[in-house]
Formats: C-alpha cells, structure tokens, sequence
C-alpha cells in the first residue's frame, strides 16, 4: 500500500497520529483543484466553492452520523476548540474542567481563559497510565462531585476522545452520559477518533460539542478540521473564529441559530481545495476494503507489531498484563500502541531531551515514532497504518536503543 503515499519509500513512518499522510489520489485531486482555483478565482469562489463544499459537509455528517446543518468546517482544530471556549459566556461561579492528558494548546486556552476572566475557575483531574476505562470511568464522577456549582451557574468538561499522549482511548461516550446525567456541558477534542473508530453516530452519542481532525487517519489533504455543535446548542455559537464578514448581532437575528453555518463558509482568504478532497479520500478507502477492513488491519498490526517492538527493546506494553481483557484496548485503540523505552526515568522529559531524541531519529536515521514521558517513565508512541508491516515495527526498536543508547550518554542517568 504504501505506493499510494507520498511518502518517501526508505522513511520509517509510525508517527501518523501527529500529522497524518494523504494518499497520492487526493494529492492529485487538491493539485487539480489549485489548478482550478487559480484559473478563475472568482467564479470558483463565487459561484463553485460553497455547493462543493456543502456536500462536503454532508458526507463528513453521514460519516459520523450527525446532522448537515451540526457539521461546520475550521481550520484547524485549535481553531475549532477555541470558537466554543470563546463563544461560551463565562461568569463568576463558572467551572471549565479537563484531564491532565487534555492537548497542550487546548490546556492553554484554558489557562488564558482563566487569566482573561479572574473569577472563571479550572479544575483538572489527574490521569495516569497505564489504567483501565472503569477506573477513569469512577474518577471522572467523582471528579464531578468534588466540585459543584450553585444551580444557575454552569459547568464545562473538556474530553479526549483519544489522548494524543500515551495514544490511549478515553471511554468518552461513558464520560459524556456522565455529563449529562450532572447537567455538565461536554465538549469532545475528538482529533484522533475519524477513521479509528468505526461506526460513530453523534446524535446517538449526544456530546455538546465535538471537534474532528480529518487528515489523520482519514487521509485527506492537509489541514482538515470540523466541529460539530449540538443543534440544540447552537446558539452559544454566536460568531465564527476569526468572526465572519456574515457576523449578525444577536439582537438582531431573527432566531438564535440564524446563519451560523454561513458564518463558517467564508472566514477570509484560505486554501480552500484540501475542504474539497474529503470525498476523494472517502471513496479511496472504500477502494482498500472500506472502514471496517482498514480497521482491523490496523489494529492487529498495532496490537503485533508493539509486543515485536518490546521484543526489540527488551521492555513491554503499556499493561501488558491486560493483553487478553477487555481492558487492553485502553492503550491501544485500534491504531496505537504505546512502549516503555529503556532510558532510564532519572532523566526527564525536558524540552532539551525531547528535542535532541527527535533530531537523531529524524536527521541520522530517517524515521520516526513519538517519544515522551509520563508517569515518570519513557514510553515511545507508535501508530499502525495501512502502509505499515510488523518489520517497521521491529526498524524502529533499534533506532530507539541506538539513540537511547546516545541519550543516556550524553545527558546521563543511573
């Protein structure tokens, strides 16, 4: 498979979790889509563009199974997080929770949220891994418990759907009836979930809102995002980020939810031809077999190829000991799995360190797998694709024991 890919056929990829890596039809549909573009930028804008790119919505709606008029495309999905976080009225008493694992820049915003409103509070409940869904499950109520908000005051939980560090699934469909049950507003950073998680239906499930990145595991031109808000709450997104030139005062719409879905069509100048190869990346996964066969190949290769890749290393999986229970999909999640490294947890996870493991698996031997640390251990992240075999796996353990190997040289550790 991986002469579908541009990727070049002597690197060792199992880092598609961070940016994803589009198949070469849909790079040559988004090239011809330039080309398009370019030739009349006017009518295609004006007249060609928002058809297509309502069907695009529509096919990323029947996708996950939500309504045309809940699926808005952004930019990215920082972008997505902070149009909900910025549009929701904050008060004295609010609460905005998260998890430890919640995604740096969104972690961030929460923080300059707080900043911004001095009486908004944060509350963050504490995961470590390895763990199993119940334990997170009875956390995460209790969580709640431990912290009330009188009765016209709100709360707010931002959720993983999969962590992007471990690459872990959260049992976030259980965290969001939780939420519900609380009356908690949930928001969903659900950047990995697409093309993992088969047979999503969002009106099911029921979160208030859900942010999506496409061009991961989907396979679309890069960048792709889209947020999905509720229809029933709707109307506390009051303005697209940046704000559109269709923007429409509250106090002068005629009903509370009047042209959002037109404030996301134009938020200014932007590449517009990766919204419009979702449908060529759809039907070429349909080609290799369809979601359900592209998610098993994935899944037994990340389930294998981690216990090659801990054979390498002389380590293990992330709770190895639940390899033949329910609960061994909580760290590997079809596509993923996550490997303790050797270095050893004397040395720890600074930027310096972090930033000199990336530079020599990258510069001095073409390939590359996540590294981090957590829970004062190193662990190494790995993301199965179709393209991918067992033997990737194996190349890249003995990139890793050579560079920890230098690590352990030249920053120490007993």
């Amino acid at each position: 498979m991986l002469k579908h890919y541009g990727l070049d056929p002597k690197y060792i990829n199992l880092n598609n979790g961070s940016y994803g890596t589009p198949l070469k039809p849909v790079l040559r549909a988004a090239e011809e889509l330039t080309a398009k573009i370019e030739a009349n930028p006017d009518y295609f804008i004006r007249i060609e563009y928002l058809p297509l790119l309502a069907d695009v919505r529509q096919r990323l709606a029947t996708f996950v199974g939500a309504k045309t008029e809940e699926v808005v495309l952004v930019t990215n999905a920082s972008v997505g997080l902070n149009t909900i976080l910025r549009n929701l009225e904050w008060e004295e008493g609010d609460l905005i929770l998260s998890l430890s694992t919640t995604y740096e820049s969104v972690s961030r915003t929460i923080q300059y949220l707080t900043d911004l409103s001095p009486h908004l509070i944060s509350r963050v409940l504490n995961l470590n891994f390895p763990t199993t869904h119940s334990e997170i499950i009875e956390a995460f109520r209790k969580f709640l418990h431990d912290n009330p908000v009188k009765p016209d005051k709100k709360r707010v939980a931002v959720i993983d759907s999969i962590i992007s560090c471990p690459g872990v699934l959260l049992p976030w469909k259980e965290l969001v009836k939780i939420c519900k049950e609380e009356g908690v507003l949930s928001i969903v950073d659900a950047a990995h979930s697409i093309g993992q998680e088969v047979g999503l239906n969002l009106t099911e499930i029921g979160p208030d809102f859900w942010v999506i990145v496409t061009n991961g595991s989907l396979e679309n031109a890069r960048p792709l995002f889209f947020m999905s808000p509720s229809g029933e709450n709707q109307h506390m997104i009051k303005a697209a980020f940046p704000t559109s030139v269709d923007y429409i005062s509250p106090k002068n719409r005629l009903t509370p939810n009047e042209n959002l879905v037109k404030q996301f069509e134009w938020g200014g100048l932007i590449e517009c031809a990766p919204y419009l190869t979702i449908p060529h990346a759809l039907e070429f996964r349909e080609w290799m077999g369809g979601e359900e066969k592209i998610n098993g190949y994935c899944h037994n290769l990340a389930l294998n190829g981690g216990k090659a890749l801990a054979k390498v290393l002389g380590t293990s999986v992330m709770d190895p000991d639940a390899v033949d229970s329910d609960d061994w999909i909580i760290q590997i999640l079809y596509f993923k799995v996550n490997v303790a490294l050797s270095i050893p947890p004397s040395i720890k996870g600074t930027g310096e360190v972090l930033t000199a493991i990336r530079r020599k698996m990258l510069l001095d031997h073409n390939a590359f797998a996540l590294v981090y640390y957590h829970n004062d251990k190193w662990w190494v992240r790995c993301s199965a694709q179709v393209w991918n075999e067992v033997e990737d796996f194996e190349k890249i353990g003995k990139v890793l024991l050579q560079v920890g190997d230098e690590i352990v040289k030249e920053f120490g550790g007993a």
